[in-house]
């Protein structure tokens, strides 16, 4: 399980990846979500060209990952701010 945090965590907590290096907050969160529709949009175009999913709806799938992914975001803040806030008592 930690290991599946740890990948988590270096590909979408802003923390962790490459994009910390970047000042503005607004802009890696902006950068992140690009990253992130681009991906989903590619991995569509997967699923209708290579896996014969004519119907695949590619606007669908976005919102169906983030669905996913944003209660994920969610609840790793959740439970880091609880951990930073009762990590030294």
């Amino acid at each position: 399980m930690e290991q599946v945090v740890n990948v988590y965590r270096s590909i979408m907590d802003l923390r962790y990846n490459p994009l910390r290096f970047i000042p503005d907050p607004v802009l890696q969160g902006y950068l992140l979500m690009a990253l992130f529709v681009m991906w989903s949009g590619f991995f569509g175009v997967i699923a209708i060209y290579y896996m014969g999913w004519l119907g695949y709806s590619i606007p669908v799938s976005i919102g169906v990952h983030l669905c996913l992914i944003i209660p994920t975001i969610i609840t790793n803040a959740v439970f880091l701010d609880a951990e930073r806030k009762n990590s030294n008592k």
